[in-house]
């Protein structure tokens, strides 16, 4: 005997948001002439969090307090776009959501070949976004170079695998998730989230801008 009625609800969904910016291509080589100017030891992460690596640069976690018009420009789509996603998922009062400050940490990454970002969260946040300014040429033999993947968070998840579990539909499907990143496009997930940037095998450039957000 089957039950009459059967729910099925997807209780301990992620949610992750992704978007891309229409007409990115003059803010995008606006910021990465930027980047490459500042390049440099006064404006590197000086107490970084991973192992330090000469084929990856990582800024100061300040960008969003620069003059300069492109990163004000940056900063409102980005944060636009996580105060957005906050909006949709969320169940509290739009006004109150409304009346909240959004505070930020952001800063820019520029990786050349070989260069990659080991697996992480952000726990003094609660939600992240990564923005891509540069995606990197592709490369034909490698196809996992620089890759973000996000790690599935709900542990012992995959501890047994039949065939019953093994091909579920995408919402309750247990992995990782990769998304291979295009110019202007917007990422936006919970920061308790583990991610990572595979290795980079590109002959030129990766260029991507990350925040992670608090509200108060």
């Amino acid at each position: 005997m089957v039950a009459p009625t059967l729910v099925i609800t997807p209780a301990f969904a992620v949610p992750i948001g992704e978007t891309r910016l229409a007409d990115c291509e003059r803010l995008n080589k606006e910021l990465e002439s930027l980047f490459l100017a500042r390049e440099n030891d006064e404006f590197r992460n000086p107490t970084p969090s991973h192992l330090p690596q000469q084929e990856l640069f990582e800024s100061r976690f300040n960008l969003f307090s620069w003059p300069e018009a492109c990163v004000r420009e940056l900063r409102t789509v980005m944060l636009n776009t996580v105060a957005q996603v906050v909006r949709h998922v969320s169940s509290t009062p739009p006004e109150q959501l409304a009346a909240l400050t959004i505070h930020n940490h952001t800063w820019f990454h520029i990786t050349r070949y070989g260069g990659s970002f080991v697996s992480h969260n952000h726990p003094l946040a609660s939600w992240s976004a990564v923005y891509c300014v540069r995606a990197g040429e592709p490369v034909a033999d490698q196809p996992l170079s620089g890759l973000l993947r996000f790690f599935d968070p709900r542990t012992g998840a995959n501890a047994y695998r039949d065939a019953a579990n093994a091909d579920l539909e995408s919402t309750y499907a247990v992995g990782v998730r990769n998304f291979r990143l295009t110019a202007g496009q917007i990422i936006v997930f919970p920061s308790y989230v583990y991610h990572e940037v595979a290795p980079f095998y590109g002959a030129d450039t990766r260029i991507t801008v990350a925040t992670n957000c608090w509200f108060r």
